[in-house]
């Protein structure tokens, strides 16, 4: 059960939003909805014409924020470093707070007097699997349950939730260092590997940010933590601090850990939780881990033990990471262009024993040189996008067979052709690489792909694309 927000609820308050993409877009549109009246800004004239009129809203560049609750600023657009935005810059220099719009969808749920308790889950990869597995496995159980944030829906475009529902919130960092009053009853950091670091400075400030999902929790709420995460004995002595109860989770044989993952079973020190033998869509030890992480929140949620095994065999990937979106001569075509970077990508190649993958795009920080010890998985590499010679000189120093071919549209083709030459049964694009350079995103570049494999002829073996 889910109801809109009173109208009145925020009838005294005047913001502004600045950015008027995904999440900004909503943020209006909800403001407007809860009675608020709002200055809306965006460079883009078409993002600007997209909002609809309303006599409260005011389309508008800011000459001041005086008079501002808050001012929500495009996750993408910078407030500190590497050098703050002049729109953030005025909101400092006013005393006007730069919100999340996670942030306002928290302060609206408690002004709105329901209890509904919030599951924050950031990490550098893994996010998005847990957040939808968590969401999945409370509303199997016939919990009010609406996810979204970084991922999905825009935090403010989700509805009001009574006392018992949950907000399943997947939370970047660019989310999280703009947060306020904002508390989470159960949240998870599930592991933290160099990224966005010319937006927080270097490691130690990526880490700090992405330690506020822990912020104002107590006694009765549970942090989970990743097996794998830096200096992790230092993050425990803080959250012990809080008194909040510390789950540690792993996607291995980990006894040591809360829950962790033997071959065929998820476990925690009461016995096996869950026969993992019939779960097929989370693949690899990082799976198993977000499978870990989610099962942690959700018993600590209300979830019945029993309900968690039928809650991971129903569950069903994710668009865009690890997803086979067809088949052709028994050679499988696996969508996993989520992976922007090469941590992402090494839990991707890791699942396979031989491939033609497919990479590119626009090279993170390092590059993909920390996937040398998987190379061996590859039989071939077609490298598309901007960094296709960075990414190939990193191959040739490894003696790793590959071509650029510069589009997904030449690669697609190729790679069947490859596949069949070499006797590999899979063909993943797990691009290791952010999409700008030829895509809106990830979620096109994966589109793009998906629709190439349907494309496809049919298979010799008969398997027509799916």
């Amino acid at each position: 059960m889910s109801m809109a927000f009173p109208p009145t609820l925020l009838a005294a308050h005047h913001y502004g939003v600045a950015g008027l993409g995904r999440n900004g877009a909503a943020a209006v549109t909800a403001l407007l909805a809860m009675g608020a009246s709002v200055q809306a800004w965006d460079d883009r004239a078409d993002a600007r014409a997209a909002l609809a009129p309303h006599d409260r809203l005011t389309v508008a560049p800011f000459g001041n924020m005086l008079g501002l609750a808050g001012l929500v600023l495009s996750p993408g657009i910078p407030h500190n470093l590497p050098s703050p935005h002049p729109l953030a810059r005025m909101a400092v220099e006013a005393g006007v707070p730069i919100l999340s719009d996670a942030e306002l969808l928290f302060r609206a749920v408690r002004a709105a007097g329901s209890r509904a308790r919030f599951a924050g889950i950031t990490g550098t990869n893994g996010k998005s699997t847990t957040t939808v597995l968590l969401a999945h496995m409370l509303a199997g159980c016939g919990m009010p349950v609406a996810a979204g944030g970084n991922l999905g829906p825009a935090a403010l475009s989700l509805p009001l939730l009574p006392d018992d529902g949950v907000y399943v919130l997947e939370m970047s960092s660019y989310m999280l260092e703009r947060l306020d009053q904002m508390h989470f009853n159960v949240a998870c950091l599930l592991n933290l590997t160099p990224d966005h670091l010319d937006r927080h400075g270097d490691m130690a400030g990526y880490i700090a940010a992405k330690l506020h999902v822990f912020d104002h929790q107590h006694a009765g709420d549970l942090a989970v933590l990743g097996d794998t995460l830096p200096d992790y004995d230092t993050i425990r002595r803080r959250l012990a601090a809080t008194r909040t109860t510390i789950a540690r989770v792993s996607g291995a044989d980990m006894p040591q850990c809360d829950l962790y993952c033997t071959p065929g079973a998820l476990c925690d020190h009461a016995g096996i939780i869950a026969d993992l033998r019939a779960v097929h869509d989370l693949p690899g030890a990082h799976n198993r881990e977000n499978a870990a992480a989610a099962t942690a929140m959700a018993l600590h949620l209300g979830v019945p033990r029993a309900a968690v095994e039928p809650a991971l065999v129903s569950f069903s990937a994710l668009d865009h990471r690890q997803k086979i979106v067809g088949s052709v001569d028994g050679i499988r075509f696996i969508n996993d262009s989520k992976a922007t970077n090469a941590d992402a990508t090494a839990r991707a190649l890791a699942c396979h024993d031989r491939m033609v993958w497919i990479a590119g795009g626009m090279a993170k920080a390092g590059g993909i040189e920390e996937l040398a010890p998987l190379f061996s998985r590859v039989a071939l590499a077609l490298l598309i996008g901007r960094d296709a010679p960075v990414l190939a000189a990193t191959l040739a120093r490894h003696d790793v067979p590959h071509r650029i071919v510069d589009t997904l549209d030449r690669a697609v083709p190729q790679a069947l052709d490859s596949a069949r030459e070499l006797g590999a049964d899979t063909v993943m694009l797990s691009p290791a690489c952010a999409s700008f350079d030829q895509f809106s995103g990830f979620e096109a570049r994966g589109e793009h792909f998906a629709q190439l494999v349907r494309g496809l002829a049919t298979g010799r073996d008969g398997t027509t694309p799916a």
